[in-house]
């Protein structure tokens, strides 16, 4: 039994990190293309960094994920997941502002998938040279960033995914934030629900599973 609850200690430190790590990149994608777009204030705000501290917020990168890691620890498949200190763009300029937003939004989704991806690679050599643990790991950072990458793109406030779905259907600012006063409570309907639950948890074993195989490709092909 002992054994048993520092192995889940254990476990959970390493879930905890790869999390941050994901919440980190994730933040810093949306910062680091905003900034190469000329929004100055990612980088005002020192958000154009790799510094989880810059991107760290308390309820979202320190309270929640420590509870969901410690309800999935019995889960052979770990769903936990969390958020980072939003990134502030000044979007100022009124001929630019649309495809900053757009842009820098996808900026950070598209930084969880470049992870997974990185961790896919990393996955194929560390079981290249039988390092079984060390392979798990990175596995598990492609479940986390699979799941941060799922949840994102609920179209609901304040998710990234709401901001894409603004900008392709044309919504009004107005309509946006009306929308926004309702989308915690809707988002977190959605997690609770088994139906919805069950249908992101399946999200992100199919998503993952892509990753996976890119491993395995590139493990037969160094093999």
């Amino acid at each position: 039994m002992h054994g048993d609850l520092l192995t889940q200690i254990s476990e959970g430190g390493i879930l905890y990190i790869l999390l941050v790590i994901a919440i980190t990149m994730h933040e810093f994608g949306h910062a680091f293309v905003a900034s190469k777009l000329g929004d100055y204030l990612p980088k005002l705000e020192g958000r154009v960094t790799l510094n989880p501290l810059a991107h760290m917020d308390m309820t979202g990168t320190v309270i929640l994920p420590i509870l969901t890691i410690a309800l999935s620890m019995n889960s052979p498949f770990p769903i936990v997941f969390g958020w980072g200190k939003p990134v502030r763009v000044a979007l100022d300029n009124p001929k630019t502002r649309d495809r900053i937003d757009f842009l820098s939004t996808a900026g950070g989704l598209a930084m969880n998938l470049v992870v997974a991806a990185v961790s896919a690679v990393l996955m194929a050599l560390l079981l290249r040279l039988s390092s079984e643990d060390f392979a798990r790991v990175a596995y598990l950072s492609i479940i986390i960033n699979c799941g941060l990458f799922v949840i994102n793109m609920i179209p609901v406030p304040p998710l990234d995914g709401a901001r894409i779905l603004k900008h392709i259907v044309k919504m009004s600012d107005e309509s946006f934030y009306a929308l926004s006063r309702w989308g915690m409570f809707i988002f977190f309907a959605i997690i609770l629900i088994p139906q919805t639950n069950g249908i992101l948890v399946w999200l992100v074993g199919a998503l993952s599973e892509v990753f996976v195989a890119l491993a395995g490709i590139i493990l037969s092909i160094i093999s």
